[in-house]
């Protein structure tokens, strides 16, 4: 029986049942389930005839297992078997079997695969495989969004706690007016017991608040880091761009700790500034028309001091990530420095710059510091003038002693945000920078709908007028390159330096796009693949090593979590490796510093060479892959080959050396980013031979003339 298109007309069937029988499994398979659920015999029990067309349905029970049965049938790829007309009889013990919950039901239902696709996703052919979940990607303001209800709890903390900022001048009112005229030591111990009350009260909720914003930060982070971190990679493909200093990351964490620090909390509580200004007007006019132009001048600084530090800051910023770019570089390349007398030379360039950063960052900080001082001091001025005023108006007769003090300290409270903002301006500089960078680098990055998942492709390769422009320049580098590899085959790719091999070899590895004529795998073209599955498809081994740091079993098996110890040292086995590896100091666990540093050339090419070969990829592309390799080392490179090509698998090889091309029915010629020559081995190889035979006839020739 086919799973979508029913039962075939050459197969038996049983007769049909009384309601809908679409994806009901067999009587062992109804068994072997049956068994799982109770522990009995799967076949145990008398055989129970079908129920007629006009019995009545099915007790529950029964109709709760039928449900689970065509769910686990309906998801197997494999066709069920035929529909038995008897089926197994209904087993009592299931009524307290599934009384225990979806935990049984998950335990019998393990075995099988996921549930069907959607009816949308149904053709008349049989379904591969169905496509992943769409998702909108995640930009800045979509992520901020998403913690609106946290910002609104930020907000009530802000309004109770700015409501409860009110305690101080109030108690102070009451002390001045109430409990010193009167002389009541119990007024005033019950005024302070409520003072304490909502002074605890007030500091909970600053605690509360605080925390609720580093979790914002937080979750911020987290939603936006993969994206980042992937954007980054996605410019790390052109050389100019891993030269520049990536600053994506940086710039997500300065975001982070904006949001996560006090000064957000700051930003809350200035909204409730004009709440104290208007207590100050009810006072008495005048002190709320000071707070105002205290208010005003503070506001003006913060603006003079955002107008003066930020173009300051922007070049101190850029200048620091370009020296910390160049100091990665250093440290990459250290042993080049070192053998070749360059580490001052560089290291004078590397002080340089950073001094030059280090000076426009203190331009900013100096500009800054007078600019927080002077908020400061002018603060300080305005309380005590304050506090003048409401002295002069006391003695007056327009306003109460408790006034006085009260609006003292109404109008710190005003002006505290303000000059908390201001000092900490050069943060709200740099998050605002930082958000900006963010947002360009996510509108740059590709939000295409990932590819529909395809099944495991033959090693048929296919190439049409291929044209390949390296990622950052604008003129080709491969132009009009066409071949076919069948499964089993090996193609050497052969040509003088800068003819265009190893680009020939990224973008049959899919590591540069194809501007024109994508290359095919399988038939489908390798955009089609999910780029970590082709990865995993693709066998490639670069002209230039690189082994990450971690072990060497994790190198091999590509960091695959929990990967099978046999594939690893299959793997290893075919590249002729085991052996080398067994004789390390801790074997397979040997651990491998940054590009594989302790080991040689031809034991880094060995171990690369079983990293290509792990998990019997459907393809190889080796990139000169005995350029580092000795007599052992190119026997069992041969061997490896002759391996891949008997498990149906295509290699696609790299080659200055002609014994690379013994393993090789067929042979593409390249010279100047062009085909020469394509097709059998011998053909091509003397094609090749008369051409280099002729060339110095033809510079004689030309010399001649």
């Amino acid at each position: 029986m086919d799973w979508k298109t029913g039962p075939r007309p050459d197969t038996p069937q049983a007769p049909p049942p009384a309601g809908p029988t679409r994806g009901r499994p067999d009587a062992s398979e109804e068994g072997r389930l049956r068994a799982v659920f109770t522990g009995g015999d799967p076949a145990g029990g008398a055989p129970r005839s079908r129920p007629a067309p006009h019995t009545p349905a099915k007790p529950k029970v029964d109709r709760r297992l039928r449900d689970l049965l065509m769910v686990g049938a309906e998801t197997r790829k494999a066709a069920p078997a035929p529909i038995s007309p008897r089926p197994a009889p209904e087993d009592p013990r299931l009524t307290d079997v599934l009384a225990r919950g979806a935990s049984a039901q998950k335990e019998a239902l393990a075995p099988g695969p996921t549930p069907p696709a959607p009816e949308a996703t149904r053709t008349g052919k049989r379904n591969i495989a169905a496509p992943r979940a769409e998702t909108r990607p995640e930009t800045l303001r979509s992520v901020l969004k998403s913690c609106r209800p946290e910002l609104y709890g930020v907000a009530l903390f802000s309004a109770v706690m700015n409501i409860l900022m009110l305690t101080g001048p109030l108690f102070m009112l009451q002390v001045y007016d109430r409990v010193l005229s009167s002389g009541s030591a119990a007024t005033l111990l019950v005024l302070f017991s409520i003072v304490v009350f909502l002074y605890g009260v007030m500091g909970v909720l600053d605690n509360l608040r605080g925390r609720v914003l580093g979790r914002i930060g937080a979750a911020f982070q987290a939603r936006l880091d993969r994206r980042v971190f992937d954007t980054v990679l996605k410019e790390a493909r052109t050389p100019a761009a891993r030269l520049a200093p990536a600053t994506g990351l940086r710039d997500l964490a300065n975001v982070q700790a904006f949001l996560s620090s006090p000064m957000l909390g700051a930003i809350f509580d200035l909204p409730w500034t004009p709440l104290f200004v208007v207590l100050l007007f009810i006072f008495h006019p005048m002190l709320g028309q000071l707070a105002l132009f205290g208010g005003a001048t503070l506001i003006a600084l913060a603006i003079l001091n955002q107008v003066l530090t930020r173009n300051a800051q922007a070049e101190a910023d850029k200048l620091l990530g370009q020296a910390e770019a160049a100091g990665d570089r250093m440290r990459r390349e250290i042993e080049t420095l070192r053998g070749l007398g360059m580490v001052a030379p560089m290291a004078e360039r590397w002080t340089a710059t950073r001094a030059e950063a280090l000076g426009a960052r203190m331009a900013s900080t100096d500009i800054g510091g007078r600019l927080t001082s002077a908020t400061k001091a002018l603060r300080l001025l305005l309380q005590s003038a304050m506090l003048a005023m409401g002295a002069w108006l006391a003695l007056r007769g327009e306003l109460s002693p408790g006034m006085m003090i009260a609006g003292t300290i109404l109008l710190g409270r005003a002006l505290a945000p303000v000059e908390q903002s201001i000092g900490q301006w050069g943060a709200v500089q740099r998050a605002h920078g930082a958000w900006t960078r963010l947002g360009e680098l996510l509108a740059k990055a590709e939000d295409d709908a990932p590819p529909m998942p395809l099944p495991r492709p033959e090693g048929r390769f296919e190439v049409n007028g291929l044209t390949v422009v390296p990622p950052g320049q604008t003129a080709p580098t491969l132009q009009g390159i066409g071949f076919d590899l069948e499964p089993g085959e090996a193609m050497a790719v052969i040509g003088p330096s800068a003819s265009g091999k190893s680009t020939l070899a990224r973008a049959l590895a899919g590591v540069w796009p194809a501007a024109k004529g994508e290359p095919r795998l399988g038939g489908a073209e390798i955009g089609q693949y999910d780029s970590d599955v082709y990865g995993r498809l693709i066998g490639y081994l670069p002209q230039d090593i690189s082994l990450l740091p971690g072990s060497v079993h994790e190198n091999i098996a590509r960091f695959e979590p929990d990967a099978p110890p046999e594939k690893v040292v299959a793997a290893a086995e075919a590249a002729g490796a085991h052996e080398m590896i067994l004789a390390l100091a801790e074997g397979y666990n040997t651990k491998l510093h940054d590009a594989g540093g302790g080991l040689s050339g031809g034991q880094r090419q060995r171990i690369a060479l079983a990293r290509a070969l792990y998990d019997n990829p459907a393809v190889l592309i080796l990139d000169e892959p005995n350029a580092n390799l000795d007599d052992k080392g190119l026997r069992a490179l041969n061997e490896a080959i002759s391996t891949a090509k008997a498990a149906g698998q295509s290699v696609v090889i790299i080659a200055h050396r002609q014994t690379a091309l013994a393993q090789c029915e067929k042979v593409l010629m390249l010279a100047q980013g062009r085909m020469q020559a394509f097709g059998p081995r011998e053909e091509v190889v003397a094609q090749f031979m008369r051409a280099k035979a002729e060339a110095p006839r033809a510079r004689e020739k030309m010399a001649g003339r």
